[in-house]
């Protein structure tokens, strides 16, 4: 049998099925520097370890050694199949008669960093940076499709000593789909020990990752609290209709006249300018910090202080088509508020996001 296993990224995220794995296994093959950090597991077992760019020969080996007999750990860090020895035991394994094999998943990187970081993950790409197989054109147009699409991005194998070009053109693709203070996080893994930063991406620079890091990458959604970082899901928080609000949409079904509203004795209550045709926010309270509310701690009160994004006449003219087809008196704003939620993740997403998170 051969059994094709993630370690996972660091030593203390080893899986007890691949610990069993490789307990079972008469040899171990992987990259030299996998293997020195299980060494203290393998007292006993024939260890065959090769280099950087020698996994063609290490699967072969692997069937070699399986076709004698023995049972056969092929390791690989993280998941196998992202990125590892999966992928490259899949391209030849037909090449041969009656190989046993199993594949063992591992915590993948992504999934590592993100932990670290909080809860960026929505729906994602993970995308590598790494021209040294697939050509830059086509990862330059994976990063500008998944961007474009509003996905959160994980890229691997950012930046080499001497390959720097893929990083840099993929933040100048990023850079020109997404708003400047979209925020990244940087996972950073050296000797098991993380190192987390989440920066704007207007800020990301080559100092701050090598070959060892997780870059995720926000999308509209994505906003920063108490240092972690947050993609939310768009559950619905249930609160009572405020009889102030009833009011307004009892008068104002789909909101008052688009514009500044001057003779309002609040105006301006976020900014100059500002569309004032929803004076009472048809989503609250939405719960998540993506357009800049936050919870008021300790309180239980949503405060929508510095969400700005519902004023602007873009989010305003989306917002109220979207009424017309879910609202038809105003209990409706808390009995439809799934659906309430998913429209305004609609126009969000639309219109760009608010830079005020």
């Amino acid at each position: 049998m051969i059994r094709i296993i993630g370690l996972g990224p660091t030593r203390d995220d080893i899986t007890v099925r691949a610990l069993r794995a490789l307990e079972e296994s008469d040899v171990v093959i992987g990259y030299a520097r996998y293997i020195k950090q299980i060494e203290d597991l393998l007292e006993g077992k024939e260890i065959i370890k090769s280099g950087m760019g020698s996994e063609i020969e290490r699967v072969e080996k692997a069937i070699e050694k399986h076709l004698e007999g023995f049972n056969v750990a092929l390791v690989s860090s993280g998941d196998p199949g992202v990125y590892g020895m999966a992928n490259v035991f899949f391209q030849i394994f037909d090449k041969y008669s009656g190989v046993e094999f199993e594949v063992i998943p591992g915590v993948t990187a992504v999934n590592y960093a993100a932990s670290h970081l909080g809860a960026p993950l929505h729906d994602f790409a993970v995308i590598s940076l790494s021209d040294i197989l697939t050509p830059l054109s086509e990862i330059r147009r994976k990063i500008r499709a998944a961007a474009g699409a509003g996905l959160v991005i994980a890229l691997y194998n950012p930046l080499g000593k001497r390959r720097k070009k893929p990083f840099r053109e993929a933040l100048e693709i990023l850079r020109s789909e997404l708003e400047p203070e979209t925020p990244v996080g940087v996972v950073r893994t050296e000797n098991g020990s993380p190192q987390v930063s989440i920066v704007a991406l207007g800020d990301l620079d080559e100092s701050l990752v090598d070959m060892s890091t997780i870059i995720i990458v926000g999308n509209v959604t994505t906003y920063t609290r108490d240092g972690y970082m947050i993609t939310p899901r768009g559950y619905a928080v249930e609160a009572p209709l405020h009889e102030l609000a009833r009011k307004f949409y009892e008068e104002n079904p789909y909101g008052k006249d688009s514009g500044p509203d001057e003779k309002c004795e609040f105006y301006p209550c976020h900014f100059e300018g500002q569309n004032c045709a929803f004076c009472y926010c048809p989503f609250y309270p939405c719960g998540e910090g993506s357009t800049g509310g936050y919870w008021i701690r300790d309180k239980g009160v949503w405060s929508c202080q510095d969400c700005k994004w519902i004023h602007t006449d873009e989010a305003v003219e989306c917002v109220r088509r979207g009424l017309r087809r879910l609202i038809s008196e105003p209990d409706d704003l808390t009995d439809r508020k799934k659906e309430l939620l998913k429209l305004r993740r609609e126009c969000l997403m639309a219109s760009g996001g608010d830079s005020s998170k």
